[in-house]
């Protein structure tokens, strides 16, 4: 567990807040409290005034966590004086800005501030005896913008330790009620933490409210970014855990894909896995990146990649003769190199351009050519491959429906047993609804007689039992 020590004012800021705790406990009456999980028991902290100068923003808090890369020089004095005004100006900054894009503001926080000046402080925050922010960063530097002098916090009793300050922190941010939640990146980060400090996976799928299954994804999801930007560097330069903020749902839906393919193959899960990272790199959408299967790269994008792009490994130039044919393929282990080569040169443009002013001006134009050929290569390449998708579906869609109403039969069977149980079965209902299945399937016999020339088995059955109905 990461600790920060003690901040410049500790002293001060501690004599005031217990003068202040006094106050409160001698006037009597009703006293506003702030309810935490505290050691594993519920713990009521009074609520106290404090002047928002007299407070620090937490140094360790989980919500900026994945953003603190941004800016390498001022992340680095955060780890060294993480009390100083630097450092706490970078909190500041990062606690306002969008999670995915740190160099525009977060419209979340502009609704905060707005309900803060309409309304005010709502919620307390919450603070150690130092005067370091638990819960309520977010509102300190609303209120500091909108030069409100003082900040309503509840205070965590003097014991209070780092690995506290962790654990509360993480308890309030994942109560249902709570309003700003942490961003994709920050809850995928918390849950490895968790990890690591030798929790039961049950136990903090059981925290965070999700399934044991939906810990597991996200875990891999995490493990997955890791490899990505180890394999996006380039010249000093690599993308960072926040670049993939806005990619939620492509990572949940590439974890599924790939673990259903895995099954029966894990070249082509492999296959699969690589060439929709590229996609998402490319910031592709949900729906175009679903037309991504293992067979899209030869099948479609190899004819259309640039020259540029093409890839040149020697686990790419493996091949393998075809016996009696006298022709030579290449071997599964190539395609995924060969996959795997083009998604490591996507990524690396796009650490280049994510750099901006730490790569030359002429990293940062072949960068972007790099990114913009593979861009147009994708696009064209997922029009063929929409156009395939659709023509399955049509293909699919009658059998489809038979299956349908398969399990809607099965269910009425079921149906069926529950009411004669209990003697509540529509009778007459029933007898109604088979009599217009029995035309539907007589009519089904009639244009399936038209469209096959080479009925199966269960095209002849159909057959057979419409013409001795007839």
């Amino acid at each position: 567990m990461q600790t920060f020590g003690s901040p410049p004012r500790a002293d001060e800021i501690r004599a005031l807040v217990a003068q202040r705790l006094k106050e409160v406990r001698e006037l009597g009456g009703t006293r506003e409290t702030v309810t935490v999980e505290w050691r594993g028991q519920r713990l009521h902290c009074d609520v106290i005034d404090m002047p928002i100068d007299m407070t620090y923003y937490n140094p360790g808090t989980r919500r900026i966590r994945a953003q603190r890369s941004y800016d390498p020089v001022r992340d680095d004095a955060l780890k060294s004086d993480p009390w100083s005004e630097t450092s706490q100006s970078y909190i500041d900054y990062l606690l306002k800005s969008l999670p995915a894009d740190p160099s525009r503001r977060d419209p979340d926080f502009e609704v905060l501030k707005e309900s803060i000046r309409d309304f005010k402080q709502n919620n307390p925050g919450l603070i150690t005896h130092e005067g370091v922010l638990v819960d309520g960063n977010t509102r300190r530097a609303a209120l500091k913008e909108l030069g409100v002098a003082y900040i309503r916090v509840g205070v965590l009793p003097e014991s209070c330790t780092w690995a506290d300050v962790s654990a509360v922190e993480l308890s309030l941010q994942l109560r249902k009620e709570h309003k700003r939640e942490y961003s994709y990146i920050n809850r995928l980060l918390a849950i490895e933490e968790q990890v690591a400090l030798g929790r039961p996976i049950e136990d903090i799928a059981r925290e965070f409210r999700i399934r044991v299954a939906t810990c597991h994804q996200d875990l891999w999801i995490l493990k997955t970014l890791r490899d990505l930007i180890d394999r996006s560097r380039h010249g000093g330069v690599a993308l960072r855990l926040m670049d993939f903020e806005e990619h939620q749902e492509k990572l949940r839906e590439l974890h599924r894909a790939y673990m259903n393919a895995v099954r029966t193959n894990r070249e082509n899960a492999e296959l699969l896995k690589e060439i929709r990272l590229a996609a998402i790199a490319l910031n592709f959408s949900k729906t175009d990146v679903r037309l991504v299967e293992s067979d899209f790269r030869v099948r479609y994008l190899d004819r259309l990649l640039p020259e540029s792009l093409r890839t040149q490994s020697k686990a790419a130039e493996q091949v393998a003769a075809i016996p009696g044919l006298n022709r030579m393929v290449k071997t599964g282990g190539s395609q995924v190199a060969e996959a795997r080569e083009l998604t490591d040169r996507i990524l690396r443009a796009k650490a280049v351009e994510a750099a901006g002013q730490h790569s030359t001006v002429a990293q940062v134009t072949e960068a972007s050519q790099t990114i913009a050929a593979a861009k147009k290569a994708f696009n064209e390449a997922l029009a063929y491959a929409g156009k395939d998708a659709r023509l399955r579906k049509r293909r699919r869609a009658a059998a489809d429906r038979i299956n349908d109403a398969c399990d809607d039969i099965e269910q009425c069977i079921t149906d069926v047993v529950l009411a004669r149980s209990s003697n509540t079965l529509d009778e007459e209902g029933l007898d109604e609804a088979l009599l217009r299945l029995h035309d539907v399937l007589a009519k089904l016999a009639v244009e399936t007689a038209r469209s096959v020339k080479a009925p199966g088995d269960g095209i002849t059955w159909l057959l057979k039992i419409v013409s001795e109905e007839s």
